[in-house]
C-alpha cells in the first residue's frame, strides 16, 4: 500500500498534472494487472500501458509522483512496480 504520508497536500494544483495525462481516456486495467496475470499476457498489457506513457505530456510528473509515494502497483510514468523499485534502490546506493 502506498504511504499517504508522502502524498502532496490536498491542493488542486498538486494534482493538476493528472488531468493532462494520456491515460485519462484509457481503461485503467491497462495500467494495473489482475493478481493472477503472468508471462506474455502481463508483458503485452504493460507494453500497451508504456506506449501510452511514451506519448504522455506529464510522464515526468507521473513518475515523480510514483517514486515519491512509492506506488506499489501498476505502470506509472512508464515504469512498472519492479522497475520503479530498481530506480529507488539505485537512489539509495548512489
Amino acid at each position: 500500500m502506498a504511504s499517504i504520508s508522502r502524498l502532496p497536500a490536498p491542493i488542486q494544483e498538486s494534482y493538476d498534472w493528472q488531468a493532462r495525462g494520456a491515460c485519462n481516456d484509457t481503461d485503467p486495467e491497462t495500467f494495473f494487472s489482475p493478481e493472477s496475470e503472468r508471462g506474455p499476457r502481463r508483458r503485452k498489457r504493460e507494453a500497451a500501458a508504456k506506449a501510452r506513457c511514451a506519448v504522455c505530456p506529464v510522464v515526468a510528473e507521473c513518475l515523480d509522483h510514483a517514486l515519491t509515494v512509492r506506488e506499489p502497483y501498476g505502470v506509472w510514468g512508464g515504469l512498472n512496480a519492479t522497475e520503479r523499485e530498481h530506480v529507488l534502490a539505485g537512489r539509495r546506493t548512489g
